[in-house]
Formats: structure tokens, C-alpha cells, sequence
């Protein structure tokens, strides 16, 4: 998933309290029954065909429910489905789905499951997240054309049993069915709203312990409402989550320290330093990469690799991290985040860490970039640096304007965009240089390296390696149910990219915040959906 924000969440008893608080202060009594919370980036869309960022899958996680949900230590919990078996091959899934209830009253089925899972697979709705789906039998086939959407491996057996049936084994697919794209959507909905269908928090629906309200499209502020119709309503204790879009860090600390919000994101040394030591202090790990793509495309020459490894070298990561980001991140150590899958006790980066890749070597760098140079036939080339417009956006782009700029007949400029335009632009490859991000989808490997096969539908800068192709996809297919050989082909081609200099990894985020000691209950996970208030509650401190 895309990362460039940082944002996971009938009583007559409620309801009698509503009425009493209206008798008395109804406004001090019904904010302190909400959180209000920050993000520093506008939400992009309500579709869960079309979501693509970390911001749109909190909202859609929150706001509606899949068969499974997260859980803490990389485990899965009963969603919409209360109960699931797996046949002895591993390739059928059969789902039994709780009575359930979107939020205009209508019942969920299994054939909302069906058809969301068909729309999103589907080619005319162009979802960069159809890939999730591609060992789910005919998948391959309907998103090449070459089969109608309703071939899918998913079928409904009456209104509330499942079943998925899987091309092959996927240990990890009971992770893939907690996130948006996976979601059940209505039909009727759908095509009742048509191509507003989620742009807007009024023209859609919703089955999760929150619905939205108040998003407009291109709004900054919006509710995450207490969903009555939730089957487990009962058990959600706050009135909802109050959503600002703050960009600047500055104020969003302000509006923290003044009390106008619960939550506020950290930026740099000097406001993390403030809270060093304090209870309100959270430091959120997460298995994300931030990373340098090169525009292979639009830019041939960048298809030397001398000239792509003088770029990373070039990078000096730990002064970018203490001195530009100081939030605590961690410098890169490779493209696959550490702290996210292990083998025999061993972290995945233990495996296929290496320093060719990541390293600083000004020196080295500067004899690479001549000798890349006179092997494409130029003496100097310009090139913009783009990122968003957010505040460690503009110090990102500032700190590689000045580094990149010693390459010497290398002229850099920065590119700094609305995160709606940088993600238009990265899709569509209009960039030189990108400062992208990937936030871990599950557990596993092999949700950082299916990114950059060379048809890979985030690969914006379009590098490939055949080598690198097959080993991919001989983890995916082939030695998919031997979990050593497997794990052998990711560490291969997490190796291949890193030499190749493919993409150049900067470092992996630890998202610092503070939050009001009066929220509780709010869960973090480092994979997936970032952020979940179901479970969240207000206390009187």
C-alpha cells in the first residue's frame, strides 16, 4: 500500500445519554464523547475497488468490515465471517458469514462478497490493488481480458456461506480477505450512485462500527460516526473520530497542546525531543520502506546502473534521518522492512541484508556517475525530485536537492504536489526522480517484492530483471507450499534488486505522535490498515 499519510478504527443507554447532555452543555458533553484526531493528508476516495493509501484503508477499515479483521501479533480475528475452514489442499475456503446489516438497514450476504470482489478484479475499474487477487482461481485470466469478471473463484452458497476457491496454495490469503479491497459492497448501492460512488462520505454504505459523514470529496474535515446498525454496536463506546487534515506540523502540535485535538502526528528532532520520556508519547512502527524510484521510462539513460547506484550513494541516510526527518525512523537496510516476517528465529533482513544498496560514498558516487555518464553519451542531465507537500515531504525534497546535487553535471530542482496529484503523477510515471513509500500489506515478504516485477502495477519506474521476474514467481507459484525454497526466492531477489540498484531505499518510518491520556484502546498494526477504534474509549483525565 502506498504510504504517504499516517492515520486503523444501539444502545438505549447511549441513546438516553445523548438526551440527558442535551438537557445541560450538549456541545462540551458530545465533543468529549468523540476523539478528534489528525492526518496530514486529504483522503483520496471511499471506494475500496479504487483505494490505494494508507489514509483511504483506515477510513474504509473502520467505517466497514471484511470476513476477517486484524488482530495483534500478526493474528486474525472473526469479521463478517464467525467461522472459516480450509480444505486439506489449501486451495478452497469456505466462509460462514454472520446476520449482518449495512448501514441503510439492508442485510450483508455473500453475494456483496462476490460482487466487490468482481468489481475489483474487473479491468474497466482499473483497481491497483486487482493484484491481491491473483491466486484466486481465473483472476490472472479476468484482469488480462480474457474472461468475464463473473469466472472468479468466489461463489455464494444462499445468503451467508462463502466460497473461495484458490488456483493454488496462499498461506497468507486469511491476511489478505481483512483488507479494503476484499471488502463486501453493495450492488444496488453502486450502481445507484455510479461514478460518485465513493467520492463522497453521503454516496455510499457501510457495515463496519463507524460510517462517515461529512466528507464532501475534497474537504479537510470529516466524522467517523458510530455505526447503530453494526452487528456489535453495543460494544463500540465512543460516539466517533473527528478527522482534521493538518498539513503543517507546527500547527497540528498546536492544536494538540491547546487541547482542540487528541492526537498530533510529530515532525523532526525538535518536537519528538519535546516529548522524549512522556506517557503520551507513541512511537508507531511500521513495516514500511521509503524509497527513491528513477523513471526508466522517461528518462532512458536512467536505465544504467552505475548511474542509479551513484544516485543512492550519493544519499548520506543517517544524517537524513537525525538531522531532516529526526522522528526515529530507522535508516534503511535493504527494500523489505525488518521487524515484519522471520524464519528459524532469523529476521528476514538477517537473510537478505546487504549493504550494496544503501550505503553513503560521496567519492564513489561521483566516479559512477562520470564513468554512467560517458557510457549513455551525456555530459549533464536535469532532473526533479517530487514528493508531496507536506512538511517532511518539502525537507525530503530539500535535502536530496543539495545531496544529489554534487553529482557533478547533475542540475536537481524539487517537485512538491498535493498528495492526490503525487499519486496521479507516480501512476501515470510523470517524474524523474519519486519519493515513494510502501507500507506492508501483511506479513510477509513478498508484499514489498511483487512491487517491482517488471508488470507489476506499482512498478512506476518501470526497472526490470528476468532473474528477478522468475524468482518472484516461482514464490508465488511453483514453491508456494515449500516454505524454505520459498523463502530462499525472496531473499534471491530481494539480493537482485539491491544490486541492481533498482530503487534506492532511504529508510523505514517510525511514525512518532502524541495522544491525549484520555484515548485508550486505540490499536496500531504495522501491516494493513494502520490504525483501528473499535476498540477505542474516552476516560474524564
Amino acid at each position: 500500500m502506498n504510504l504517504k499519510t499516517l492515520v486503523k478504527l444501539g444502545a438505549v443507554g447511549a441513546a438516553s445519554a445523548f438526551f440527558l447532555a442535551a438537557c445541560g452543555n450538549q456541545s462540551k458533553e458530545s465533543n468529549s464523547k468523540y476523539i478528534n484526531w489528525q492526518t496530514n493528508a486529504q483522503l483520496p476516495t471511499l471506494d475500496a475497488s479504487k483505494a490505494n493509501d494508507n489514509l483511504s484503508f483506515a477510513m474504509l477499515n473502520n467505517s466497514n468490515e471484511g470476513l476477517l479483521i486484524n488482530a495483534k501479533n500478526n493474528k486474525v480475528n472473526p469479521g463478517v465471517a464467525k467461522s472459516y475452514e480450509v480444505s486439506k489442499d489449501g486451495k478452497t475456503y469456505t466462509f460462514h458469514l454472520r446476520h449482518s446489516n449495512w448501514s441503510n438497514g439492508k442485510p450483508v450476504t455473500a453475494k456483496d462478497f462476490v460482487y466487490g470482489w468482481q468489481r475489483t478484479v474487473n479491468p474497466k475499474t482499473a483497481s491497483q490493488y486487482s493484484y491481491l487477487f491473483d491466486h484466486v482461481q481465473n483472476a490472472d485470466a479476468i484482469s488480462k481480458g480474457k474472461a468475464p469478471a463473473s469466472a472468479l473463484g468466489v461463489k455464494a452458497q444462499g445468503d451467508y456461506t462463502l466460497v473461495v476457491t484458490l488456483s493454488q496454495p496462499q498461506s497468507y490469503f486469511k491476511y489478505l480477505v481483512t483488507m479494503a479491497p476484499f471488502l463486501p459492497q453493495s450492488e444496488s448501492v453502486v450502481n445507484k450512485y455510479g461514478s460518485s460512488y465513493g467520492t463522497n462520505s453521503d454516496d455510499m454504505v457501510y457495515n463496519g462500527p463507524f460510517k462517515m459523514t461529512g466528507w464532501k470529496g475534497t474537504n479537510d474535515t470529516w466524522t467517523l460516526q458510530k455505526n447503530n446498525k453494526y452487528y456489535n454496536a453495543s460494544k463500540i463506546k465512543v460516539a466517533g473520530v473527528k478527522y482534521t487534515v493538518q498539513k503543517d506540523a507546527n500547527t497540528a502540535l498546536n492544536q494538540y497542546e491547546t487541547g482542540a485535538a487528541d492526537e498530533s502526528f510529530l515532525s523532526g528532532a525538535q518536537q519528538v525531543g519535546k516529548y522524549k520520556g512522556s506517557k503520551e508519547l507513541v512511537n508507531q512502527k511500521i513495516a514500511s520502506t521509503f524509497y527513491l524510484e528513477f523513471n526508466e521510462k522517461k528518462n532512458p539513460e536512467l536505465k544504467n546502473a552505475d548511474l542509479r547506484k551513484a544516485l543512492s550513494l550519493a544519499v548520506n541516510r543517517k544524517e537524513y534521518i537525525n538531522n531532516t526527518l529526526g522522528d526515529g525512523s530507522i535508516p534503511a537496510v535493504g527494500y523489505v522492512s525488518p521487524g515484519m516476517s522471520k524464519r528459524n528465529g532469523k529476521d528476514f533482513t538477517q537473510y537478505a541484508g546487504t549493504s550494496t544498496g544503501v550505503s553513503y560514498n560521496l567519492s564513489e558516487a561521483k566516479k559512477l556517475w562520470a564513468k554512467g555518464l560517458k557510457e549513455v553519451g551525456k555530459k549533464s542531465v536535469d532532473y526533479a525530485v517530487l514528493s508531496d507537500d507536506t512538511d517532511a515531504g518539502k525537507k525530503t525534497t530539500e535535502f536530496l536537492e543539495t545531496a544529489l546535487g554534487q553529482l557533478p553535471g547533475l542540475k536537481v530542482s524539487a517537485q512538491n504536489v498535493p498528495f492526490k496529484t503525487r499519486i496521479a503523477r507516480s501512476l501515470s510515471g510523470q517524474f524523474d526522480i519519486l519519493v515513494n513509500a510502501w507500507g506492508a500489506d501483511f506479513p510477509d515478504p513478498i508484499s514489498f517484492l511483487s512491487l517491482f516485477t517488471t508488470d507489476g502495477s506499482y512498478n512506476n519506474g518501470k526497472w526490470s530483471n528476468a532473474q528477478y521476474d522468475q524468482l518472484v514467481k516461482n514464490a508465488e507459484n511453483k514453491d508456494s507450499n515449500n516454505a524454505a525454497k520459498r523463502w530462499d526466492d525472496m531473499v534471491k531477489a530481494e539480493k537482485i534488486l539491491m544490486d541492481n540498484q533498482g530503487i534506492a531505499p532511504l529508510y523505514h518510518q517510525v511514525q512518532p505522535q502524541v495522544v491525549k491520556p484520555r484515548v485508550h484502546g486505540v490499536q496500531y498494526f504495522p501491516t494493513g490498515s494502520p490504525i483501528d477504534f473499535r476498540d477505542a474509549t474516552l476516560s474524564n483525565k
